[in-house]
Protein backbone atom coordinates (compact mmCIF):
# COMPACT_ATOMS: atom_id res chain seq x y z
CA UNK A 1 0.00 0.00 0.00
CA UNK A 2 0.95 3.21 -0.94
CA UNK A 3 1.91 5.85 2.29
CA UNK A 4 2.14 9.47 2.89
CA UNK A 5 3.16 11.58 5.41
CA UNK A 6 1.41 15.42 5.46
CA UNK A 7 0.95 18.18 7.31
CA UNK A 8 5.05 18.54 7.85
CA UNK A 9 7.93 21.48 7.59
CA UNK A 10 9.03 18.78 4.59
CA UNK A 11 13.00 19.41 3.96
CA UNK A 12 14.73 19.27 0.78
CA UNK A 13 18.52 20.35 0.13
CA UNK A 14 17.24 24.18 -0.36
CA UNK A 15 14.33 24.57 1.33
CA UNK A 16 11.85 23.87 3.76
CA UNK A 17 8.12 23.10 2.57
CA UNK A 18 5.69 24.45 4.62
CA UNK A 19 2.52 22.05 4.96
CA UNK A 20 4.25 19.38 2.88
CA UNK A 21 4.08 15.81 1.97
CA UNK A 22 5.87 12.95 0.79
CA UNK A 23 4.36 9.66 -0.82
CA UNK A 24 6.04 7.01 -1.04
CA UNK A 25 5.36 3.11 -2.53
CA UNK A 26 7.59 0.27 -1.61
CA UNK A 27 10.64 1.49 -0.80
CA UNK A 28 10.87 5.10 -3.27
CA UNK A 29 9.55 7.92 -3.37
CA UNK A 30 7.03 8.84 -5.81
CA UNK A 31 6.15 13.11 -5.07
CA UNK A 32 6.61 15.66 -2.83
CA UNK A 33 4.30 17.85 -2.43
CA UNK A 34 1.62 20.78 0.03
CA UNK A 35 -1.45 21.18 1.22
CA UNK A 36 -4.54 19.36 1.22
CA UNK A 37 -4.21 15.57 0.71
CA UNK A 38 -7.92 13.86 0.63
CA UNK A 39 -8.02 12.67 -2.87
CA UNK A 40 -4.45 10.67 -2.49
CA UNK A 41 -4.99 7.09 -2.19
CA UNK A 42 -2.62 6.02 0.92
CA UNK A 43 -2.21 5.10 4.28
CA UNK A 44 -1.63 8.99 6.06
CA UNK A 45 0.24 9.59 8.73
CA UNK A 46 -0.56 13.23 10.21
CA UNK A 47 3.16 14.96 10.92
CA UNK A 48 1.57 17.22 13.78
CA UNK A 49 3.69 20.34 11.99
CA UNK A 50 7.23 18.49 12.89
CA UNK A 51 9.88 18.51 10.79
CA UNK A 52 10.32 15.77 8.01
CA UNK A 53 13.68 15.13 6.80
CA UNK A 54 15.59 12.49 4.69
CA UNK A 55 16.93 9.98 6.72
CA UNK A 56 20.65 10.81 8.05
CA UNK A 57 23.67 9.54 6.58
CA UNK A 58 26.71 8.87 9.25
CA UNK A 59 29.96 8.08 7.21
CA UNK A 60 32.40 7.97 10.19
CA UNK A 61 31.36 6.45 12.89
CA UNK A 62 33.10 3.69 14.89
CA UNK A 63 30.42 2.37 17.23
CA UNK A 64 27.52 2.84 19.54
CA UNK A 65 25.04 1.59 21.96
CA UNK A 66 27.94 -0.47 24.06
CA UNK A 67 29.46 -1.98 20.91
CA UNK A 68 32.59 -0.84 18.88
CA UNK A 69 33.22 -2.29 15.20
CA UNK A 70 37.19 -3.14 16.72
CA UNK A 71 35.37 -5.94 18.22
CA UNK A 72 34.56 -8.39 15.25
CA UNK A 73 31.43 -8.98 16.39
CA UNK A 74 28.61 -9.41 13.49
CA UNK A 75 25.70 -8.78 15.95
CA UNK A 76 27.80 -5.66 17.25
CA UNK A 77 27.15 -3.98 13.99
CA UNK A 78 23.46 -4.35 14.07
CA UNK A 79 23.47 -3.69 17.29
CA UNK A 80 25.29 -0.39 16.94
CA UNK A 81 23.02 0.48 14.06
CA UNK A 82 20.29 0.06 15.61
CA UNK A 83 21.19 3.07 18.36
CA UNK A 84 22.05 5.55 16.23
CA UNK A 85 18.98 4.59 13.81
CA UNK A 86 16.93 5.69 16.73
CA UNK A 87 18.37 9.06 16.49
CA UNK A 88 17.53 9.51 13.18
CA UNK A 89 20.25 7.68 11.41
CA UNK A 90 19.40 5.34 8.50
CA UNK A 91 22.63 4.76 6.72
CA UNK A 92 25.91 4.71 8.00
CA UNK A 93 29.50 3.32 7.16
CA UNK A 94 31.36 1.53 9.68
CA UNK A 95 35.01 3.26 10.64
CA UNK A 96 37.79 1.11 11.92
CA UNK A 97 40.86 2.32 14.18
CA UNK A 98 44.83 1.83 12.79
CA UNK A 99 45.78 -1.77 13.97
CA UNK A 100 47.82 -4.85 13.10
CA UNK A 101 46.09 -6.36 9.92
CA UNK A 102 45.38 -9.59 12.19
CA UNK A 103 43.33 -7.29 14.22
CA UNK A 104 41.98 -6.15 11.18
CA UNK A 105 40.82 -8.74 8.88
CA UNK A 106 38.13 -10.03 11.62
CA UNK A 107 36.44 -7.01 11.31
CA UNK A 108 36.11 -6.80 7.85
CA UNK A 109 34.72 -10.88 7.79
CA UNK A 110 32.44 -9.39 10.49
CA UNK A 111 30.78 -7.37 8.48
CA UNK A 112 30.42 -9.28 5.67
CA UNK A 113 28.49 -11.47 8.43
CA UNK A 114 26.57 -8.48 9.32
CA UNK A 115 25.14 -7.65 5.45
CA UNK A 116 24.73 -11.54 5.08
CA UNK A 117 22.03 -10.63 8.70
CA UNK A 118 20.78 -7.80 7.26
CA UNK A 119 19.93 -9.39 3.55
CA UNK A 120 17.54 -12.37 5.98
CA UNK A 121 15.86 -9.02 7.18
CA UNK A 122 17.65 -9.10 10.30
CA UNK A 123 19.06 -5.72 10.97
CA UNK A 124 16.52 -3.13 12.50
CA UNK A 125 18.97 -0.27 12.37
CA UNK A 126 20.66 1.45 9.83
CA UNK A 127 21.78 0.47 6.77
CA UNK A 128 25.18 -0.76 6.56
CA UNK A 129 26.55 0.78 3.94
CA UNK A 130 30.59 -0.04 3.63
CA UNK A 131 33.35 0.13 5.67
CA UNK A 132 35.69 3.08 6.07
CA UNK A 133 39.28 2.29 7.15
CA UNK A 134 40.98 5.04 9.27
CA UNK A 135 44.47 4.15 9.48
CA UNK A 136 46.93 2.85 10.37
CA UNK A 137 48.90 4.70 7.14
CA UNK A 138 49.22 7.94 9.53
CA UNK A 139 51.68 10.70 10.79
CA UNK A 140 52.83 9.70 14.00
CA UNK A 141 52.54 13.24 15.07
CA UNK A 142 48.96 13.64 14.29
CA UNK A 143 48.04 10.39 15.50
CA UNK A 144 45.38 11.76 17.77
CA UNK A 145 43.78 8.66 19.83
CA UNK A 146 45.36 6.41 17.42
CA UNK A 147 47.32 3.83 19.14
CA UNK A 148 51.25 4.50 18.14
CA UNK A 149 52.12 0.74 18.27
CA UNK A 150 50.09 0.80 14.76
CA UNK A 151 50.62 3.69 12.90
CA UNK A 152 53.06 3.27 9.92
CA UNK A 153 53.98 4.08 6.55
CA UNK A 154 51.73 2.42 3.70
CA UNK A 155 52.55 -1.08 3.15
CA UNK A 156 51.33 -1.60 -0.62
CA UNK A 157 51.53 -4.98 -0.04
CA UNK A 158 49.80 -4.82 2.86
CA UNK A 159 47.37 -2.82 1.15
CA UNK A 160 46.55 -5.42 -1.62
CA UNK A 161 46.19 -8.04 1.57
CA UNK A 162 43.91 -5.69 2.99
CA UNK A 163 41.78 -4.90 -0.23
CA UNK A 164 41.43 -8.82 -1.74
CA UNK A 165 40.08 -9.88 1.99
CA UNK A 166 37.18 -7.19 1.22
CA UNK A 167 34.52 -5.95 -1.57
CA UNK A 168 33.16 -3.55 0.39
CA UNK A 169 35.98 -1.03 1.45
CA UNK A 170 34.38 2.38 0.42
CA UNK A 171 37.12 4.44 1.90
CA UNK A 172 40.44 4.84 3.28
CA UNK A 173 41.72 7.80 5.49
CA UNK A 174 45.26 8.45 4.82
CA UNK A 175 48.05 11.12 5.65
CA UNK A 176 49.24 12.08 1.84
CA UNK A 177 53.16 13.25 3.16
CA UNK A 178 53.74 9.42 3.69
CA UNK A 179 56.18 7.56 0.99
CA UNK A 180 53.61 5.24 -0.83
CA UNK A 181 50.71 7.62 -0.26
CA UNK A 182 50.01 8.79 -4.16
CA UNK A 183 50.61 4.99 -5.18
CA UNK A 184 48.03 4.12 -2.44
CA UNK A 185 45.40 7.02 -3.44
CA UNK A 186 45.56 5.93 -7.34
CA UNK A 187 45.04 1.88 -6.34
CA UNK A 188 42.32 3.32 -4.17
CA UNK A 189 40.12 5.15 -6.87
CA UNK A 190 41.06 2.64 -9.16
CA UNK A 191 38.58 -0.02 -6.96
CA UNK A 192 36.07 2.81 -6.86
CA UNK A 193 37.57 3.41 -2.71
CA UNK A 194 37.43 7.45 -1.78
CA UNK A 195 40.85 8.22 -0.36
CA UNK A 196 41.07 10.33 2.37
CA UNK A 197 43.27 13.36 4.03
CA UNK A 198 43.69 12.65 7.45
CA UNK A 199 45.61 12.24 10.95
CA UNK A 200 48.26 14.24 8.95
CA UNK A 201 51.11 16.86 8.91
CA UNK A 202 50.97 17.38 5.44
CA UNK A 203 51.43 21.16 3.70
CA UNK A 204 49.70 22.80 0.81
CA UNK A 205 52.37 21.01 -1.72
CA UNK A 206 51.04 17.63 -0.46
CA UNK A 207 47.49 18.17 -0.77
CA UNK A 208 47.99 19.76 -3.86
CA UNK A 209 49.49 16.71 -4.94
CA UNK A 210 47.28 14.23 -3.44
CA UNK A 211 43.91 15.64 -4.72
CA UNK A 212 46.14 15.20 -8.15
CA UNK A 213 46.20 11.57 -7.35
CA UNK A 214 42.72 10.74 -6.31
CA UNK A 215 42.18 12.25 -2.83
CA UNK A 216 38.39 14.16 -2.56
CA UNK A 217 37.68 14.18 1.63
CA UNK A 218 39.31 15.76 4.40
CA UNK A 219 38.63 13.41 7.79
CA UNK A 220 37.20 15.52 10.57
CA UNK A 221 38.67 18.19 9.55
CA UNK A 222 40.87 20.51 12.20
CA UNK A 223 41.28 17.28 14.18
CA UNK A 224 44.55 15.44 14.07
CA UNK A 225 45.05 17.93 11.51
CA UNK A 226 47.78 20.27 10.29
CA UNK A 227 47.54 24.10 10.07
CA UNK A 228 49.92 26.32 9.41
CA UNK A 229 53.46 25.79 10.02
CA UNK A 230 57.34 27.06 9.81
CA UNK A 231 59.64 25.14 7.68
CA UNK A 232 63.17 26.35 8.07
CA UNK A 233 61.51 30.35 8.82
CA UNK A 234 59.17 30.41 6.02
CA UNK A 235 55.21 29.57 6.62
CA UNK A 236 53.72 27.17 4.79
CA UNK A 237 49.78 26.15 4.67
CA UNK A 238 48.42 22.80 6.14
CA UNK A 239 45.95 20.98 5.50
CA UNK A 240 43.44 23.15 6.76
CA UNK A 241 44.04 25.88 5.19
CA UNK A 242 44.22 23.38 1.92
CA UNK A 243 40.81 22.61 2.58
CA UNK A 244 39.47 25.71 2.60
CA UNK A 245 41.54 26.98 -0.86
CA UNK A 246 40.76 24.28 -2.81
CA UNK A 247 37.21 24.45 -4.00
CA UNK A 248 36.65 20.71 -4.73
CA UNK A 249 38.13 19.37 -1.45
CA UNK A 250 35.21 17.85 0.83
CA UNK A 251 35.10 17.77 4.50
CA UNK A 252 33.56 16.00 7.19
CA UNK A 253 33.19 17.93 10.83
CA UNK A 254 32.52 16.57 14.10
CA UNK A 255 29.51 18.75 15.12
CA UNK A 256 29.41 17.91 18.48
CA UNK A 257 30.16 20.88 20.59
CA UNK A 258 33.39 19.89 21.86
CA UNK A 259 35.69 19.30 18.76
CA UNK A 260 35.24 22.21 17.22
CA UNK A 261 34.38 25.62 19.37
CA UNK A 262 31.40 27.90 17.84
CA UNK A 263 33.93 30.07 16.21
CA UNK A 264 35.60 27.19 14.00
CA UNK A 265 32.37 26.01 13.00
CA UNK A 266 31.07 29.45 11.90
CA UNK A 267 34.62 29.56 9.56
CA UNK A 268 33.98 26.27 7.91
CA UNK A 269 30.58 26.75 7.32
CA UNK A 270 31.06 30.54 5.83
CA UNK A 271 34.40 28.98 4.28
CA UNK A 272 33.44 25.61 2.65
CA UNK A 273 29.33 26.10 2.59
CA UNK A 274 26.89 23.11 2.92
CA UNK A 275 27.78 21.62 -0.30
CA UNK A 276 31.22 20.52 0.88
CA UNK A 277 30.70 19.83 4.58
CA UNK A 278 29.36 16.46 5.66
CA UNK A 279 28.50 16.53 9.83
CA UNK A 280 29.80 12.73 11.35
CA UNK A 281 29.26 11.41 14.71
CA UNK A 282 32.78 9.60 14.75
CA UNK A 283 31.38 7.96 17.69
CA UNK A 284 32.53 5.32 19.40
CA UNK A 285 30.89 2.62 21.53
CA UNK A 286 29.62 4.92 24.31
CA UNK A 287 27.61 7.03 22.10
CA UNK A 288 23.78 6.57 23.28
CA UNK A 289 24.76 5.59 26.36
CA UNK A 290 24.97 6.90 30.25
CA UNK A 291 28.60 5.94 31.13
CA UNK A 292 31.77 7.36 32.45
CA UNK A 293 34.44 4.84 31.25
CA UNK A 294 34.78 3.20 28.03
CA UNK A 295 37.06 1.24 25.54
CA UNK A 296 37.78 3.10 21.87
CA UNK A 297 39.06 -0.24 19.59
CA UNK A 298 38.37 -3.66 20.54
CA UNK A 299 37.34 -4.55 23.91
CA UNK A 300 40.74 -6.53 24.10
CA UNK A 301 43.30 -4.40 23.08
CA UNK A 302 41.89 -1.21 22.79
CA UNK A 303 42.27 2.28 24.90
CA UNK A 304 40.44 3.09 27.84
CA UNK A 305 38.97 6.53 27.45
CA UNK A 306 36.67 8.37 29.87
CA UNK A 307 33.33 9.98 29.05
CA UNK A 308 32.74 13.60 30.43
CA UNK A 309 31.49 16.79 29.26
CA UNK A 310 29.55 15.37 26.20
CA UNK A 311 32.97 13.74 24.41
CA UNK A 312 35.48 10.76 25.22
CA UNK A 313 38.69 11.73 26.65
CA UNK A 314 42.07 9.83 27.06
CA UNK A 315 42.25 9.41 30.36
CA UNK A 316 45.03 12.12 31.11
CA UNK A 317 42.44 14.43 29.24
CA UNK A 318 45.04 15.51 26.96
CA UNK A 319 42.92 14.85 24.18
CA UNK A 320 39.62 13.69 22.89
CA UNK A 321 38.89 10.05 21.81
CA UNK A 322 36.36 10.18 19.36
CA UNK A 323 32.41 11.16 20.44
CA UNK A 324 29.52 10.29 21.89
CA UNK A 325 27.34 12.18 19.36
CA UNK A 326 24.76 10.81 17.58
CA UNK A 327 23.25 12.68 14.15
CA UNK A 328 20.53 14.01 15.94
CA UNK A 329 23.35 16.38 17.89
CA UNK A 330 24.50 17.09 15.20
CA UNK A 331 21.81 18.81 13.51
CA UNK A 332 21.15 20.57 16.92
CA UNK A 333 24.88 22.16 17.40
CA UNK A 334 24.73 23.33 13.76
CA UNK A 335 21.43 25.10 14.13
CA UNK A 336 21.91 26.42 17.53
CA UNK A 337 25.77 27.04 18.25
CA UNK A 338 26.53 27.76 13.84
CA UNK A 339 23.57 29.79 13.27
CA UNK A 340 23.17 27.21 10.20
CA UNK A 341 19.21 27.28 8.84
CA UNK A 342 18.03 23.90 9.68
CA UNK A 343 17.52 22.81 6.05
CA UNK A 344 21.63 23.60 6.03
CA UNK A 345 21.94 21.71 8.91
CA UNK A 346 19.95 18.94 7.68
CA UNK A 347 21.71 18.80 4.11
CA UNK A 348 25.30 18.38 5.85
CA UNK A 349 24.32 15.10 7.42
CA UNK A 350 21.36 13.70 4.10
CA UNK A 351 22.59 15.43 1.42
CA UNK A 352 26.26 16.26 0.99
CA UNK A 353 27.72 12.74 2.73
CA UNK A 354 25.11 11.08 0.03
CA UNK A 355 26.77 12.70 -3.00
CA UNK A 356 30.66 12.38 -1.10
CA UNK A 357 29.98 8.63 -0.79
CA UNK A 358 28.40 8.09 -4.57
CA UNK A 359 25.10 7.05 -2.89
CA UNK A 360 22.98 8.05 -5.87
CA UNK A 361 19.48 7.39 -4.14
CA UNK A 362 20.07 9.02 -1.15
CA UNK A 363 19.93 11.90 0.95
CA UNK A 364 17.12 13.41 -0.65
CA UNK A 365 12.96 13.65 -0.35
CA UNK A 366 12.55 13.67 -4.50
CA UNK A 367 10.75 11.51 -6.43
CA UNK A 368 12.82 8.24 -7.09
CA UNK A 369 14.88 8.45 -3.92
CA UNK A 370 14.79 5.85 -1.45
CA UNK A 371 12.44 6.31 1.11
CA UNK A 372 14.54 6.86 4.53
CA UNK A 373 12.74 9.73 6.55
CA UNK A 374 13.07 11.29 9.84
CA UNK A 375 10.41 12.87 11.64
CA UNK A 376 11.70 15.58 14.55
CA UNK A 377 9.84 18.45 16.37
CA UNK A 378 11.69 21.93 16.77
CA UNK A 379 14.00 20.39 19.20
CA UNK A 380 15.56 17.82 16.59
CA UNK A 381 14.15 15.47 19.05
CA UNK A 382 13.36 12.44 16.97
CA UNK A 383 9.42 11.47 16.87
CA UNK A 384 10.18 8.49 13.88
CA UNK A 385 12.31 7.12 11.32
CA UNK A 386 11.21 5.38 8.43
CA UNK A 387 13.26 3.09 6.33
CA UNK A 388 12.90 1.73 3.20
CA UNK A 389 9.62 2.96 3.57
CA UNK A 390 9.10 0.94 6.59
CA UNK A 391 8.60 2.69 10.31
CA UNK A 392 11.63 1.01 12.31
CA UNK A 393 10.97 3.55 15.14
CA UNK A 394 8.71 5.51 16.73
CA UNK A 395 8.80 7.51 20.05
CA UNK A 396 4.93 7.56 20.33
Amino acid sequence: MKKLIFNGKVITPWRVIENGWVLWDGGKITDVGKGAVGDIDAEKTDACGDFVAPGFIDIHTHGGGGHDFMDAEPEGFLAAARAHLEHGTTTFVPTTVSSTNASLLPVLSAFDKALQMDEKGLNRGANLWGLHLEGPYFNLENRGAMDPRYVRNPDMAEVEETLGASEHIVRWSVAPELPGAMEMGRMLRERGIIPSIGHTMAVYDDVVRAVENGYSLCTHLYSAMSGVMRINAFRHAGVIESAFLIDGLDVEIIADGCHLPQSLLRLILKSKGPAHIALVTDSMRAAGENVTESVLGSREGGLSVIVEDGVAKLPDRTAFAGSVATADRLIRVMRDTAGAPVEDAVRMMTETPARIMGMKQKGRIAPGFDADLVRFDENIKIKSVIKGGKTEFSAE
